[in-house]
């Protein structure tokens, strides 16, 4: 297997497909395709497995313009896997995480097909 640096790849902490840096390996024969890794976004260090989350992590966006879309509007509350449409920024995407600020609001993480991935306010009136 090529060495990697940097990956995509599941975190726990963030509940998030985030960048990874591959920090180290595991020893023993069953541990094989397992590395340390630490998440770009939280810095929490953690094992993955390069067969379940390498290649796993994009989300596919092909063909979501001619699907049912959802025009994006910051008051609306949005599920994940939902395809919306953002009017300013003329793009499709797809939500692919969910969150709560600190400031109690809520937020979606877009994967956008032109833009790629953003966060957004959700339910800004609730």
């Amino acid at each position: 297997m090529a060495r990697l640096k940097n990956i995509e790849a599941f975190c726990s902490t963030c509940n998030t497909i985030s960048k990874m840096e591959i920090s180290g390996e595991l020893s023993g024969d069953e541990n094989e395709n397992k590395r340390w890794a630490k998440c770009k976004k939280c810095k929490q260090t953690m094992v993955i497995d390069l067969e379940e989350n390498f290649g796993a992590t994009k989300v596919s966006l092909e063909g979501i313009e001619n699907s049912e879309c959802t025009t994006y509007a910051p008051t609306k509350t949005y599920e994940l896997g939902e395809t919306i449409y953002h009017q300013n920024w003329d793009d499709f995407g797809k939500v692919v995480t969910k969150d709560t600020l600190s400031n109690g609001k809520n937020s979606i993480s877009v994967e956008f097909q032109k833009a790629g991935l953003k966060k957004l306010i959700e339910s800004l009136n609730n």
